[in-house]
C-alpha cells in the first residue's frame, strides 16, 4: 500500500516523530492538531472557542494539503481537557461539518501537549 506524507505550512510542524497526517488506502489519518497557531508556533490563547476554531483551521490546512474537506470527514476524534467544554465544543463543531456528520468519539483527558485544552484528529476519504 502507498502511504503519502501530509506537510503543510498552514498547520503547525509535528512536535514529535510524526507526520500531519496520512493519506493511505483512500483516506487521509491526521494526527492530533492542537491550538497552536502555524505561524508563530504559540498556543493560542482566549479559552475553548479560540482554540477549538484554530484547531479547525490546522485540520482545513491538513485537509487541504490532500485535496479534501471538511465535507470528506469520515471520523473524528476529540479529546477534552475538560468535558464542562463539550457544550461549547459541539457548538463550534457544528460550524465546519454538516448532517450527515461524522462518526465521533469525544474524551476527557487528563492532559494534552503544550498546556492545551483541546486536540483533535480525523480521518476522511479521500479521491
Amino acid at each position: 500500500m502507498n502511504r503519502t506524507e501530509i506537510r503543510t505550512s498552514g498547520a503547525p510542524a509535528a512536535i514529535g516523530p510524526y507526520s500531519q497526517g496520512i493519506c493511505a488506502g483512500g483516506f487521509l489519518f491526521t494526527s492530533g492538531q492542537l491550538p497552536i497557531d502555524p505561524e508563530t508556533g504559540a498556543l493560542v490563547e482566549g479559552g475553548i472557542e479560540a482554540q477549538a476554531k484554530r484547531v479547525f483551521d490546522n485540520l482545513k490546512a491538513v485537509l487541504s494539503a490532500c485535496g479534501a474537506d471538511f465535507c470528506d470527514v469520515v471520523k473524528t476524534m476529540v479529546f477534552l481537557q475538560d468535558m464542562k467544554d463539550f457544550a461549547k465544543v459541539n457548538e463550534i463543531y457544528t460550524g465546519y461539518f454538516e448532517k450527515p456528520y461524522p462518526a465521533r468519539s469525544c474524551v476527557e483527558v487528563g492532559a494534552l501537549p503544550k498546556g492545551a485544552l483541546i486536540e483533535i484528529e480525523l480521518v476522511a476519504a479521500v479521491k
